[in-house]
């Protein structure tokens, strides 16, 4: 199948004010790994102009097969129990002031990765204490006592992305459900941290289903909402349904506010970790 050609809209630019050069040159440096660089993101340069950068733990291998990802999927790798400090440490050397943590799914493991989680998230803390840290985690297979272990651990925000609308969850994620990924949600709002979701526009959804599921991640206590564009990665991947304009994404956004989410970004570039400083910075002024 023929990929979609951007429009306009789409084109990257890429900003370097700010503190880019200094975390680019840092990250070059020590040859530091983060997703925004392995990853093409197109935030980076306003990101990193900002102190924010997002790192991968867990390796890069994903024991599932979401249609919509360019991940590897296959066996993973064992996990290297050195990870929890470089990560760290690379946030301590790059001086961020906001770090984002993801990870693949890791189904392979005995508690599929929330202890690895856990203790991460503990030394990120323990060797950055003025650095505030989102977490954008897997469903752990809907296991609360699991995700019990990284809300232990305390991050500043945990995130999970419920990716699309329910009619289109099983024809683009390979095991996650709608329904699980919103108990997830529910479970991380009546912690007391602060619940975070997004998710993709262009896969065929209809308004009336994005604003059904806006609905449900409020029902369930979410907190911040990320929306953006679905990009296919390769000809392999779920194809782009249409293109969705910025004035629709704006449109969206007011909803979205009008409806009670505390803070939401909405346009055609925006990733799960696109402004995820200004949501606390917002806290810390109010």
């Amino acid at each position: 199948m023929e990929i979609k050609r951007k429009p306009d809209w789409l084109k990257i630019r890429i900003s370097t004010h700010g503190d880019y050069q200094a975390v680019n040159e840092l990250v070059q440096k020590h040859r530091l790994h983060t997703i925004c660089e392995s990853g093409d993101c197109p935030n980076k340069g306003e990101c990193w102009s900002h102190g924010t950068a997002t790192f991968m733990i867990l390796g890069n291998i994903c024991t599932r097969g979401c249609k919509f990802c360019n991940v590897a999927t296959g066996k993973p790798l064992p996990v290297n129990p050195a990870e929890p400090e470089e990560v760290a440490e690379s946030i301590s050397v790059m001086k961020l002031k906001y770090a984002v943590v993801t990870s693949v799914d890791r189904d392979d493991l005995p508690d599929y990765g929330a202890s690895f989680w856990a203790e991460a998230i503990r030394a990120i803390k323990q060797k950055n204490p003025t650095t505030n840290l989102e977490v954008l985690i897997p469903d752990f297979q809907g296991n609360m006592d699991y995700l019990q272990k990284v809300i232990d651990a305390r991050p500043d925000v945990i995130s999970h992305n419920i990716e699309t609308v329910s009619r289109l969850t099983p024809l683009v994620r390979s095991k996650a459900q709608y329904n699980s990924s919103l108990k997830v949600l529910d479970y991380i709002s009546k912690s007391g941290i602060v619940s975070k979701s997004g998710i993709m526009l262009g896969l065929g959804e209809t308004e009336a289903e994005v604003l059904e599921t806006m609905d449900d991640l409020l029902a369930a206590g979410c907190q911040i909402l990320t929306i953006g564009q679905y990009l296919q990665p390769t000809r392999n991947n779920y194809p782009v349904i249409e293109y969705i304009t910025p004035q629709q994404f704006e449109k969206l956004k007011q909803i979205g506010k009008q409806k009670g989410f505390k803070f939401i970004e909405s346009a055609p570039l925006v990733r799960s970790s696109y402004h995820a400083e200004k949501f606390l910075e917002s806290e810390h002024k109010n």
